[in-house]
């Protein structure tokens, strides 16, 4: 162990199956299974069910549909996430986010908005006695007149 990061791999996001490198240029659409890293320019679209990392060098101009998005370069377009945005410095972000779980870190920049999604639930109906349980929990309020 040096205490350097390995490019490889990425702790609780599985091994890097692609890797865009610094000086990459690539235009048009993008879909992949697993893990991807992108450190050079990408311009167009991304599709995944999986997780996208941008480095620090990286240069992305696209809308984006992922599960996972960890950006700590520059990216501009839409994100529309199924998972997880995670904005870390000396991340840049120009656009929109849907997502159920955001993280941005203090020092970042980020313009658009964010709209958080629920993510998939069951609704299980209360059931009577529970209704009442709970309506006996509620303390009324006195009005101050």
């Amino acid at each position: 162990m040096n205490g350097k990061k390995d490019k490889a791999s990425t702790p609780g996001r599985g091994e890097i199956k692609a890797f865009l490198g610094e000086g990459t240029d690539f235009k048009g659409i993008l879909t992949f299974e697993g893990t991807v890293r992108v450190d050079g320019k990408l311009e167009g679209e991304i599709i995944t069910k999986d997780t996208l990392i941008v480095g620090e060098t990286a240069m992305v101009n696209a809308e984006i549909n992922v599960h996972t998005i960890v950006i700590s370069g520059v990216v501009r377009g839409n994100i529309n996430s199924t998972g997880r945005v995670e904005v870390r410095r000396p991340g840049k972000l120009f656009g929109n986010i849907k997502t159920p779980s955001l993280l941005i870190e203090e020092g970042v920049m980020f313009e658009g908005s964010c709209s958080m999604t629920k993510e998939e639930s069951k609704v299980s109906p209360l059931s009577a006695k529970k209704e009442i349980e709970v309506a006996q929990d509620v303390v009324p309020v006195a009005k101050n007149d």
